[in-house]
């Protein structure tokens, strides 16, 4: 009976062209963005084009010898939660680097991104008597989660609309405690957030700011502490939430804020309590990351160097890559069923992988391949890509004159909240 429940499911999923496979992959170290793929017909090498290792910072040498040093040291696990067990020493060194990092008084570090905003935004929500959220509509799945689960009033606005959110705001009485929670880099698009304005609408109505930082870090900003650093606005933004998984390249989330507020977050957030920590050696392995993009420019600007040479490559064979102001490339398709053709005639046919990128992570009908560029990636991948993708666009008859210019428009006057990731 259940089981036939489960077989429905996923065949509505496969009859959507929506059901998701995972590539059987091995990265080796010292080699990205090569890695081996296992697939049904055997071993073999391919390109990774859309891995979130923005930096390729997961293997190297630095981060890769602190975490060696650390299991040496400690072994691998945190032994349990840091009520219990305590706190190992390299987690509050990784929390001292967050902190500074962002020009905050505190830091407090998840098991991973998705909880960070899960549980910091529902414990928000608790600690502040009658909040009213003001959610972007583009936000993540896991800021949408924790809004839900704080039990309180939300309003959806539009995306990167500031008339629409001061509309909102003004019609909130003053004295009621308001969050605006948004993003900086919006992962799907690669847009990014008007943060001065929101800044001077939450400074007008008595707002809370909330900025999720996960696609930034480590990417922007002369130190890497993403649009907030780089655009001078950090000391106005109150909580900036962000991820050691993606350009840091280890494992991990984290908040930072007032002393006040952290204290009162890791007191109260059961996401965070009831948690078994981060292992010492990914903890170190992150300081080290961390520490060491602060100090070093040359990551940053290879890296923003490949991601112009790929947009040229795909724009120069008339691929539909939609605007997008960061280093995330969607290449604009459409249609499931075609996506995730496209991604497997790359795969099987070229050996370049991409994953399909389709609803619910966006909406219908904007289906799409997330091409993320790193600095590991040569000039002669950048023509095999292109040359790749140019193929396969001709093979299955794909569009190449799609308006892409950025988000799609949603016409409803209160627009639903996407799933991310």
């Amino acid at each position: 009976m259940y089981d036939s429940i489960f077989d429905n499911a996923i065949s509505a999923l496969k009859h959507e062209g929506r059901y998701r496979e995972f590539a059987n992959l091995e990265r080796l170290a010292g080699r990205f963005p090569l890695a081996i793929h296992r697939g049904p017909d055997g071993a073999r090498d391919v390109t990774i084009w859309c891995s979130n290792d923005y930096l390729g910072m997961a293997q190297h040498p630095t981060v890769t010898e602190a975490m060696v040093a650390r299991v040496t040291a400690s072994g691998a696990g945190a032994g349990g939660t840091r009520n219990i067990s305590g706190t190992s020493h390299p987690i509050v060194e990784l929390e001292r680097e967050l902190a500074d990092l962002h020009g905050k008084e505190a830091a407090l570090v998840f098991t991973s991104g998705y909880v960070s905003n899960d549980a910091t935004l529902s414990t928000l929500g608790k600690l502040l008597p009658g909040c009213v959220f003001l959610s972007d509509e583009m936000n993540h799945a896991s800021m949408i989660e924790g809004i839900r689960r704080s039990g309180c009033t939300k309003q959806i606005f539009r995306h990167n609309d500031m008339a629409d959110l001061e509309r909102r705001l003004a019609a909130l009485p003053l004295d009621v405690p308001k969050v605006i929670a948004f993003e900086s880099v919006y992962s799907m698009d690669g847009d990014i957030a008007p943060i001065a304005e929101i800044c001077d609408l939450a400074k007008r109505y008595s707002a809370f700011t909330y900025i999720d930082e996960v696609h930034a870090v480590g990417m922007y900003g002369h130190r890497g502490g993403g649009i907030t650093e780089r655009e001078g606005l950090a000391d106005r933004v109150d909580l900036i939430e962000g991820t050691l998984a993606k350009a840091f390249g280890c494992l991990g989330g984290y908040v930072t804020a007032s002393a006040a507020c952290i204290d009162a977050i890791r007191s109260h957030a059961s996401g965070f309590i009831f948690t078994t920590a981060l292992p010492p050696a990914i903890a170190d392995a992150a300081t080290a990351s961390i520490r060491y993009l602060k100090s070093s420019q040359a990551e940053r600007d290879q890296h923003q160097a490949t991601v112009a040479a790929t947009r040229a490559a795909l724009t120069a064979r008339s691929l539909p890559v939609m605007d997008s102001e960061t280093h995330i490339l969607p290449l604009f398709v459409g249609e499931p069923e075609l996506c995730k053709k496209a991604a497997d005639m790359l795969l099987k046919q070229h050996g370049i992988y991409i994953q399909p990128i389709n609803y619910p992570t966006v909406p219908r009908g904007t289906e799409r391949l997330r091409i993320t560029p790193t600095p590991l990636h040569s000039a002669v991948q950048i023509n095999d890509l292109a040359t790749a993708i140019d193929t396969v666009w001709t093979a299955l008859s794909l569009p190449r004159d799609v308006a892409v210019s950025g988000p799609a428009e949603v016409a409803a006057p209160i627009p639903a909240h996407r799933s991310g990731g």
